[in-house]
């Protein structure tokens, strides 16, 4: 057996010790030396075998190394790309452990830096997912609380598109909850109105819009709104329906207080109902003014006025009569009222028709009978002037036969005023008269019916005018004619008797100068008065008392020409 070298380690010293014990044990047993060479050489194997396997474990610790460098180098190259970072890295040389010294803080640096930036995707996609339900109307409980978050881009290109998808989705959360709460707002107005029970409306669309705690918010789902919309459109055709109905027993409500004559004060309760009559939609905001409780009154109170009118009917149809014959009486056109009277009164006491038809066809007799009276009013105006100025011609006919007209008693200066007035009016009868007539037949043309006046055709009243004034004016030709002979006759005779008492009479010899009596003048009758003496003594020629008694007729006469 060789001899060990003695350059050995201690530890294999410690071997050479053990082996040297083992050969005094084995002298001391007396084993053989083939014993001891197995047993040496099952030794040795037995080395050799830890030696093999420590080489291997060895080996196996440097591969263990070796990969985990290499998957920290990938590790660290592929969340740089995740990142989006453009820094380069190298493990530089030395040994592995050198190299894992240099990866390692950078790994957990860069592991860090995922770590937050996947937090921080998470974060957002949670936000999004969460709006998204929010819009979908999922609830709360059933959304994907973290979402999965792709770690293959995590750069911060991904994030920003991420962050604008979020911003986009908040702007849209914060435009539904602003249409949510004008939809709230608009059904709250809406129920105000209409006392209905708003929160239970807005409980049947989605229990969070009634009474949501803290905390909780209420829906902006697209069926929320789509319900909210719909019920606002509900409420809107409910409100003009009301609307309508309240318009319509507002404006009955006013026919049968003008029918039935119904004080004020009854009126004053429903004021907030006939105010409706002329409102739109949109004007009608007070708060109960379509109530369901203000529309059963009015009801209510048309039933009452209904059973009030029946007993009141009869009173007012015939008071539409007496309206409808006032209108006749005012414009002068015949009716036969007591027969229309009688009419009525067995209509009404057989209860063949309907007092509210009879009332009504009434109200079509007065409104037809207004146009009539209407249509007729101008002609009635000039025959009102042409009725004045005939009753001015009268007078002044009676004024002028009058032989004491200018005598100085009281009133004489009115009445000639008033004769003054009365010629110019008289003087415009005739074209008064053709301007009436041309406005008759014109009317006559277009109504197809003849203008009555006081029961009888007004044409035929005029042309019988026309006829009387011209044998009137005649008549009075006559007279003048009449006169004027007989003025002649008169200067002549008193021509001559007047140049007979110039021879016999001496001058002065007669009345009182101061006392202007026994001067004849003529009269509109024909009749003379007396001269003074003095007009005797001016008359002892032809030539100087002719005009004196001339002078006088003109004056007459012009009355008669201003006919």
């Amino acid at each position: 057996m060789a001899a060990l070298p003695h350059s050995f380690s201690p530890s294999r010293t410690t071997c050479a010790s053990l082996l040297r014990q083992l050969q005094m044990i084995w002298d001391e047993i007396g084993e053989s030396d083939n014993d001891r060479d197995n047993m040496l050489l099952q030794l040795e194997q037995e080395c050799l075998d830890i030696y093999q396997r420590k080489v291997e474990e060895t080996r196996k610790h440097k591969a263990d190394l070796y990969k985990l460098l290499v998957d920290a180098e990938a590790e660290v190259a592929s969340i740089i790309s995740s990142l989006g970072e453009c820094t380069p890295f190298s493990r530089g040389r030395g040994t592995l452990k050198q190299q894992l010294a240099i990866i390692t803080p950078v790994l957990e640096d860069l592991r860090s830096k995922k770590d937050d930036r996947i937090r921080e995707f998470s974060k957002i996609k949670s936000q999004i997912c969460q709006i998204r339900n929010e819009i979908a109307g999922f609830e709360q409980s059933n959304g994907v609380s973290d979402p999965k978050v792709i770690q293959d881009d995590l750069t911060v290109k991904k994030l920003g598109e991420l962050k604008s998808h979020l911003h986009e989705l908040q702007n849209e959360k914060i435009l539904r909850q602003q249409k949510v709460n004008s939809h709230i707002s608009a059904i709250n107005e809406l129920s105000e109105v209409m006392s209905v029970d708003f929160l239970n409306t807005l409980d049947e669309i989605h229990p969070s819009l009634s009474d949501s705690p803290r905390g909780t918010q209420k829906s902006i789902s697209n069926d929320t709104i789509a319900r909210l919309t719909g019920t606002i459109h509900l409420l809107k055709q409910e409100k003009q329906q009301r609307l309508q109905k309240a318009q319509e027993l507002a404006k009955r409500l006013i026919e049968l207080w003008d029918l039935i004559d119904i004080p004020i004060d009854e009126q004053k309760p429903f004021s907030h109902l006939t105010r409706l009559i002329s409102a739109s939609v949109d004007e009608v905001r007070a708060q109960g003014s379509l109530s369901a409780d203000v529309i059963e009154q009015a009801e209510v109170e048309i039933l009452r006025l209904n059973v009030l009118k029946v007993s009141k009917m009869k009173d007012l149809v015939f008071k539409r009569q007496i309206e409808l014959e006032e209108i006749y009486k005012e414009v002068h056109m015949n009716v036969d009222s007591e027969a229309a009277r009688q009419i009525l009164n067995q209509l009404v006491e057989s209860g063949d028709i309907d007092l509210s038809d009879l009332l009504q066809s009434m109200d079509d007799q007065i409104r037809k009978a207004k146009e009539q009276a209407l249509s007729r009013r101008d002609i009635l105006d000039r025959v009102e002037k042409w009725k004045f100025a005939a009753d001015e011609e009268k007078w002044l006919d009676e004024y002028e036969r009058d032989e004491n007209r200018y005598s100085a008693v009281r009133g004489a200066h009115k009445n000639l005023k008033r004769a003054e007035k009365a010629r110019s009016l008289v003087g415009k009868i005739l074209s008064l008269v053709e301007s009436l007539i041309a406005k008759v037949k014109t009317w006559e043309a277009e109504k197809g019916i003849p203008f009555l006046y006081e029961k009888e055709p007004l044409l035929h009243s005029l042309y019988e005018y026309n006829v009387q004034r011209k044998l009137r004016e005649e008549e009075k030709r006559k007279i003048r004619e009449q006169r004027r002979l007989q003025e002649q006759n008169a200067i002549g005779q008193e021509a001559l008797f007047g140049s007979r008492s110039a021879t016999k009479k001496p001058l002065g010899q007669g009345t009182n100068p101061g006392t202007p009596t026994g001067r004849r003048v003529l009269t509109p009758s024909g009749h003379y008065g007396t001269s003074t003496g003095k007009d005797r003594r001016e008359s002892g020629t032809v030539n100087t008392v002719i005009p004196v008694n001339y002078v006088a007729l003109p004056k007459d006469d012009s009355g008669f020409r201003g006919n």
